[in-house]
């Protein structure tokens, strides 16, 4: 009986595997309606992150560009939220700055979504001079849950879900 209650505890804390975030790539593109922030987000969740979001909490995405250059720094932050609506079996990613929502009909929809995500930005990102460094944080917006989950998360190593900073240069062009 030991066994199997040791047995159990091991699967509960498999079960409890935080989840990755990882930028693969980013990128400014110009095209007709302004500058956007490309990027390829590898987001996968798990744990009581993943469970959380298919119980219907939103889960949201701190995403923080950064420029920085001879002519001075530039910085945009919004919030990519993650949902899913349990009665119609659809899952929404909406961008704060944009309000941009997209409907999805599975999770792979929406993690495809994440790998190559298009942020419009503000018109001050189109004069970047070649030689000015970019930085791109992405991470989970504990602040953005409902209040019963917001100390777990800040506790525990399952809700720990922050990609590595990814840095670049603007290239001449």
């Amino acid at each position: 009986m030991i066994l199997a209650g040791l047995l159990g505890g091991c699967d509960a804390l498999r079960e409890q595997a935080p989840g990755s975030l990882q930028v693969h790539e980013a990128r400014l593109v110009a095209g007709a309606d302004g500058m956007r922030l490309e990027v390829n987000l590898d987001c996968r969740l798990n744990g009581p992150i993943n469970d959380a979001l298919e119980h219907g909490i939103p889960i949201t995405l701190d995403v923080h560009l950064r420029a920085r250059g001879i002519a001075g720094a530039l910085d945009d932050r919004r919030q990519i939220e993650l949902r899913y609506f349990p009665l119609t079996r659809r899952y929404q990613l909406r961008d704060s700055a944009s309000d941009s929502v997209r409907s999805f009909a599975a999770s792979a929809y929406l993690t495809d979504a994440l790998a190559a995500l298009r942020l419009p930005l503000p018109a001050t990102f189109a004069g970047l001079a070649a030689g000015t460094r970019l930085q791109l944080d992405v991470q989970l917006d504990h602040s953005a849950l409902p209040g019963a989950l917001r100390l777990p998360a800040m506790l525990e190593p399952a809700w720990r879900l922050t990609a590595p900073e990814f840095a670049w240069i603007v290239a001449a062009g």
